[in-house]
């Protein structure tokens, strides 16, 4: 070994020695989680710690359709699942499962990430604790919950606000850079630190600015106005009216802990279609009213809000659902994970549609390009 590369690799150890010290320093050990784990993946629930969601004992089984798996996908489908890395595939017609195929070792009982599908059933819990009483409405401040936004511009934030991802909270949503706040939520300990240290840059209700921060927060609000943790009150109002055939999981920052409101919920194909089921019947289940049919209604209302980054009109989203009004004639909603996880809902057919894998499709819009091709295949063959 020469001087010179003795210099080096001694500056190499150098630079890393004071990296680790300053990672000490800032508080951000999660950064060698992130690091070593490299990006989120559909089974990180064996990495991180879960809190179950009990299934009933006495789940409602989905009926099977006469022609069950008789139908072709169309062959651009089929390569397009091959081509994102589909574990599974799930089309629920008129209440029955009319198709459904499995890849890569999954099944119709394999778990999978939500990733920020979860953010739709956080709303549809804030939906739940208004038809309780325990919420009074989307209009109620933030800081009747948490004491925290009581002061300053914090203090103007509503439940609404959060729902329609206006709040102006100073959350940086970036998934590649390993030292943001969104990076720090997944593979942080420390959820409730994270929203304490937030602070409103922005007038909250004028512009949309999707960010995972408010849907943390709106789980806080939720376990402060239920006094239940978000698992034990997916499972009071979801999981268990719903007829859930298994139990779920739902990652939390440490043990005891906060779930990650924004991200994590891990299910099958068969029990997240239930949720879309659930809002295709305008928040009923069984004759019993889950959510309020105008929570519901008001859910899948564009908020028509500007959108900061380019001031189009927000068209495409409501409360924490992504919305496709008159698309071809039809005005289709959906919950939708970064990695092409998706619960989809054609309401003029009936039909509910669950995708969940590895990749997703690049953005027309504000639409991932898979979600077309599959309301346009599922079109065909359900005509």
């Amino acid at each position: 070994m020469t001087r010179k590369t003795r210099r080096y690799g001694l500056g190499a150890i150098l630079l890393l020695i004071l990296a680790a010290a300053w990672i000490q320093m800032a508080d951000k050990n999660y950064v060698y989680k992130a690091i070593y784990h490299n990006f989120a993946d559909i089974d990180d629930n064996k990495i991180f710690e879960q809190r179950v969601v009990n299934a009933p004992p006495k789940p409602q089984p989905w009926p099977l359709a006469a022609n069950y798996n008789k139908m072709q996908m169309p062959a651009s489908l089929q390569q397009l699942h091959q081509e994102l890395e589909s574990v599974a595939f799930l089309v629920i017609k008129n209440d029955s499962i009319l198709y459904e195929q499995y890849w890569d070792g999954y099944g119709k009982d394999s778990k999978s990430n939500s990733f920020s599908m979860a953010k739709s059933i956080v709303s549809m819990l804030v939906g739940a604790a208004i038809e309780e009483g325990k919420i009074q409405s989307v209009e109620q401040p933030v800081a009747d919950f948490l004491p925290e936004f009581s002061e300053g511009d914090k203090a103007k934030i509503t439940i609404k606000d959060l729902l329609w991802m206006s709040s102006g909270l100073n959350w940086d949503e970036s998934y590649a850079n390993p030292f943001s706040v969104t990076t720090e939520a997944y593979y942080g300990d420390n959820l409730k630190k994270i929203i304490k240290r937030l602070e409103a840059v922005e007038e909250p209700g004028k512009a949309f600015s999707y960010k995972s921060g408010d849907s943390q927060v709106l789980g806080f609000v939720l376990k402060a106005a239920t006094g239940k943790n978000l698992s034990e009150y997916a499972e009071e109002k979801l999981w268990k009216p719903l007829g859930a055939a298994h139990d779920a999981e739902w990652s939390i920052d440490h043990i005891g802990g906060m779930e990650k409101a924004y991200c994590c919920f891990f299910s099958n194909a068969r029990d997240f279609a239930r949720l879309g089921k659930l809002y295709l019947q305008n928040g009923l289940w069984n004759g019993d009213t889950i959510v309020p049919p105008a929570y519901v209604k008001a859910s899948l209302t564009p908020s028509g809000l500007p959108t900061a980054a380019t001031g189009e009109k927000t068209d495409f989203y409501g409360y924490q659902w992504w919305l496709l009004p008159h698309y071809k004639g039809q005005d289709i909603f959906y919950a939708r994970g970064i990695l092409g996880q998706y619960i989809i809902v054609i309401p003029e057919k009936n039909i509910i549609i669950v995708r969940l894998g590895k990749k997703r499709g690049e953005h027309i819009g504000n639409h991932p390009s898979d979600v077309l091709a599959m309301i346009d295949a599922v079109n065909k063959m359900v005509p």
